[in-house]
């Protein structure tokens, strides 16, 4: 795009927006107040001089507005909000200073831009975060159920829980008082229909997959142990376009599973991991790469994954079940917490999701 002769900071909120509107060559700005209708917002910035280059923070009301001015031809930038500037005695925020420091970022070039994605991957990741969303509700609620019984000293003791015999045995149970087993009855029902939803969420993740542009990565991601259909769907929905990564380094550091610094003259100081990006695709990752404290191997139900697979794949996941065996063994030879070597094993993990997306 050339050069803009308009910029444009807007502080977005649901019922309003506050446009900073500054000329680039006279430094002129101004400010105008408008409603909350995407419309209006996108028209009013096409309808300045330009051409025009418009920013605001991503947040809650998602990317609407972007896809409203690529339309009009005007140039965006969906800053991440975690990247803005801010000087630390800045002690008064008002959405029209907010504005005009946007614009003058903008200005600037020290906004950090966000991808928008495309309407049908953003509705995969609403379809993918509905059903974590369901899954912790579930987690919760399982929760509250097991420790209603467990304040009455009920306990299970035939094998895992959540299973058939466990939901024939809490049909069983009978509580004496007629209020506790009316609070039983409520989160047993509690408990089935999260079960019924996060089913059916499930069935239409899958089922939105075939021949959608995630199938081919889907298929190769399978390919990696501990790594099956929705996991795979789940990261391509978080991190979208694996090829934006010139570097397995850089899909690390998006994930968040690179470790924090600090250093300064001759000290150097790692700590914990920044945890920045999507914390949905760091679960996933971590909890793929508990699959590779026990040794390489290639199952059945693996090696029905890797059908139809290119052998590239296919290899790169082998190499990454024996690298990945080896940072367990080593790490827990140097009697490091399991919780500390599984999020090592996640950051390896990310780096063979970028290696493999980019076999062809």
């Amino acid at each position: 795009m050339a050069k803009a002769r308009t910029l444009v900071g807007l502080d977005v909120h649901a019922a309003k927006v506050v446009a900073a509107v500054l000329d680039a060559e006279t430094g002129e700005l101004r400010v105008f107040r408008l409603g909350g209708d995407v419309d209006e917002a996108a028209g009013l910035c096409a309808g300045l001089s330009g051409p025009v280059q418009a920013t605001y923070e991503a947040g809650p009301t998602g990317f609407g507005l972007a896809r409203a001015l690529a339309a009009r031809g005007v140039g965006c930038v969906v800053a991440a909000p975690g990247k803005i500037p801010r000087a630390a005695a800045d002690r008064i925020k008002t959405d029209r200073r907010d504005a005009e420091h946007l614009v003058r970022l903008l200005w600037a070039g020290k906004l950090c831009a966000v991808r928008v994605p495309g309407p049908e991957e953003e509705a995969l990741r609403d379809l993918v975060r509905a059903r974590e969303a369901v899954r912790q509700d579930l987690m919760r609620c399982r929760h509250r159920l097991s420790k209603l019984l467990l304040r009455r000293g009920v306990r299970f003791e035939d094998g895992p829980s959540w299973g058939e015999r466990h939901r024939a045995w809490l049909a069983g149970i009978e509580l004496g008082q007629p209020a506790a087993q009316a609070t039983l009855a409520d989160q047993v029902g509690a408990v089935d229909a999260l079960v019924h939803r996060r089913d059916a969420l499930e069935r239409e993740i899958i089922a939105t997959l075939p021949g959608s542009p995630w199938q081919t990565h889907v298929g190769r991601l399978r390919c990696l142990r501990g790594v099956d259909t929705l996991t795979a769907a789940g990261l391509c929905a978080e991190i979208g376009d694996f090829q934006r990564f010139a570097r397995a380094e850089q899909l690390m550091s998006y994930l968040g599973l690179v470790p924090s610094e600090r250093t300064t003259g001759q000290q150097r100081r790692l700590g914990s991991i920044t945890k920045t990006g999507s914390g949905h695709a760091r679960r996933l990752l971590v909890e793929a790469a508990w699959h590779y404290r026990t040794r390489p191997h290639v199952g059945r139900t693996l090696h029905a994954r890797h059908a139809g697979q290119p052998a590239a794949a296919i290899a790169i996941a082998w190499t990454a079940q024996q690298r990945l065996h080896r940072t367990w063994q080593r790490l827990e030879q140097r009697a490091k917490r399991r919780t500390i070597i599984v999020v090592a094993a996640a950051r390896e993990l990310a780096g063979f999701c970028w290696a493999i997306t980019q076999t062809e």
